[in-house]
C-alpha cells in the first residue's frame, strides 16, 4: 500500500484527491492538513509514502512544507499540485525537494497514476511546465525577455486576462475553465503582479500595449 498525505486548503481539491486515493486499491489515505503549521506537525507522525502539497496555503508557502518533509520524512516522495504554473515556482519547488509538479487546474490529470509514478522513482511534471526544465538546461536557447516585463504570463493567465477584458467576472471565468473562483482570483493576483498593475483598468491598458489581448 502507498500511503498518501495531502496538504491543501481548498475543500473541493482536497476531496478530489481523496476520491482518487479511495478509488485505488493500492493507495491509502494517511490524512490531510490545510495549513503549513498543521502539516509540519502531523506529517512526521503519519509518516506517509507520498505527500501532495499546494503552494498557496493560508499561513505560509507550501515550500515550507516541502522543506520540512524532506528533513523529517526523507523516504517520502513530494509532489507539488498547484495553480502556480510559472518557471520560478517550479524551480523553487524542485530546489526545496519536490520530485513532481502538477497543475491542479488540469482536470485530465490521473492522480492515481501520478502518485504511483512518483513513488516508483519517476518525476511527474505537467507538460506545460516541462519546457521550463528544458530551457534551464539550454539557457542560450531561451527567448529574450520582453522589455519592461518582469515575468511572462502563462497560457492560463493569458486566457484569464482575455476573459477579464471581455467583462466576465470570476465566477463566470471559473465556470468556463472548470476551475474555482478562488483559483481565478489567484491567477488575477499573479497577472497584476507580473504586469506591475494595481487595478483592472491599469492591467488592461498594459496588456493592450504589450499585445497580450486577443
Amino acid at each position: 500500500m502507498i500511503s498518501v498525505y495531502v496538504v491543501e486548503d481548498d475543500p473541493q481539491h482536497r476531496q478530489r484527491y481523496r476520491d482518487a486515493v479511495d478509488s485505488a486499491p493500492d493507495l491509502d489515505w494517511a490524512g490531510s492538513a490545510t495549513t503549513v503549521r498543521e502539516a509540519v506537525q502531523a506529517i512526521p507522525l503519519a509518516n506517509p509514502d507520498v505527500v501532495l502539497v499546494d503552494l498557496g496555503l493560508p499561513d505560509a508557502s507550501g515550500l515550507d512544507v516541502v522543506r520540512s518533509v524532506r528533513r523529517t520524512c526523507p523516504q517520502a516522495e513530494i509532489m507539488v499540485v498547484s495553480v502556480f504554473g510559472d518557471e520560478r515556482s517550479l524551480m523553487a519547488a524542485i530546489r526545496a525537494g519536490a520530485t513532481g509538479y502538477l497543475l491542479k487546474d488540469t482536470y485530465t490529470v490521473d492522480f492515481v497514476s501520478a502518485i504511483r509514478d512518483v513513488r516508483a522513482g519517476q518525476s511527474p511534471i505537467s507538460p506545460t511546465l516541462a519546457r521550463y526544465l528544458l530551457a534551464a538546461w539550454r539557457p542560450a536557447e531561451r527567448p529574450p525577455a520582453v522589455e519592461g516585463a518582469q515575468e511572462g504570463l502563462t497560457d492560463r493567465e493569458t486566457e484569464i486576462l482575455n476573459a477579464v477584458s471581455r467583462g466576465l467576472n470570476q465566477a463566470e471565468i471559473g465556470k468556463r475553465l472548470f476551475i474555482s473562483p478562488h483559483t481565478v482570483a489567484t491567477h488575477i493576483k499573479n497577472i497584476y503582479r507580473k504586469l506591475e498593475a494595481h487595478s483592472k483598468v491599469e492591467a488592461m491598458n498594459i496588456a493592450r500595449e504589450r499585445g497580450l489581448l486577443g
